[in-house]
């Protein structure tokens, strides 16, 4: 028994179905099923009644999330007490491909937090490393994008190292210009309106496999290829050379420039884009006040 799976408990019997529950904890619903099987089996007692319009709690379930949630209360104080004011700093780390909406929940995260005693990290980086820094908890979270081209690749590798995606919303394809590009005046672009300009794109590494790439059509051959490490360097090219790159179209003009427009890709595809966790992990508290502000964000972005 672990206080992981009494949160599961207590979360599961406040939303009353285990999908709600899943959703609240920010974790797969198979997976939250089985741990609450796996502490059932445990604990010797049935703590749930599972019926085709949700969950009761058992008279068993009832005595023992009282104890549960008692602990968990302990636990609490413990670490308000011994983390929160001992003079140790807290740690949280993200990792990202390059969005808007992943840094602004990052600046939401620290206005929430409230404390002049942190060490936070923000991690725009390659698709790889953001895989690594997951399964290696270096960083709670790391946000990136599934299709229908990188998908198969992408979930093999997050099941080899344990980890699990969680979709947040589905994009479609956009290109990012300058103002003065003379796309800039039409409602949508064509690969063969694209031809002429630069094309700009996040250089991977040595894992530079197309699987790995931040921008959907990677196989896509073009004539003028730029690779980049950082968003500043990506956009100055694109007003530099009237280049072009291909994202989400959620763009924020505070953090990225006010030159910039997103312009609708005239071409089948779609982006999946979402967040990695650990399985079977419960998110920290700095990890749910983030989840919530990247949703909020999101919702902001697209309206």
């Amino acid at each position: 028994m672990t206080l992981q799976q009494l949160r599961y408990a207590v979360v599961t019997a406040e939303n009353r179905t285990v999908s709600e529950a899943a959703d609240a904890l920010y974790i797969a619903q198979p997976s939250l099923t089985k741990a609450l099987k796996e502490l059932e089996r445990e604990m010797g007692i049935t703590i749930f009644h599972r019926t085709n319009k949700g969950i009761t709690v058992s008279k068993d379930g009832e005595v023992f999330l009282g104890y549960a949630r008692q602990v968990l209360e302990q636990a609490a104080l413990i670490e308000e007490k011994y983390l929160s004011h001992s003079g140790g700093k807290q740690e949280f780390c993200v990792s990202t491909q390059h969005y808007a909406f992943a840094v602004n929940a990052f600046v939401d995260l620290i206005g929430a937090y409230g404390s002049d005693n942190y060490d936070f990290s923000l991690r725009e980086t390659q698709t790889y490393e953001i895989i690594e820094d997951v399964a290696n908890m270096k960083s709670e979270i790391g946000i990136l994008y599934l299709n229908p081209f990188n998908e198969t690749v992408i979930r093999k590798i997050l099941k080899s190292n344990d980890l699990v995606f969680t979709e947040l919303f589905v994009a479609k394809p956009h290109i990012f210009i300058c103002k003065q590009n003379p796309l800039a005046q039409k409602a949508s672009v064509t690969m063969e309106d694209l031809k002429p300009y630069p094309y700009l794109s996040f250089e991977q590494g040595e894992h530079n496999s197309f699987y790995y790439s931040e921008e959907i059509f990677s196989t896509e051959i073009r004539p003028k290829n730029i690779r980049v490490r950082d968003r500043a360097t990506l956009f100055n090219l694109l007003i530099g050379l009237n280049g072009y790159t291909v994202c989400s179209g959620i763009i924020d003009e505070e953090l990225n420039d006010k030159n910039i427009i997103a312009v609708p890709l005239d071409e089948e595809g779609e982006m999946h884009i979402g967040y990695i966790t650990r399985r079977r992990s419960v998110p920290s508290r700095l990890g749910s006040i983030y989840l919530e502000a990247l949703k909020q964000n999101v919702t902001k972005s697209r309206s």
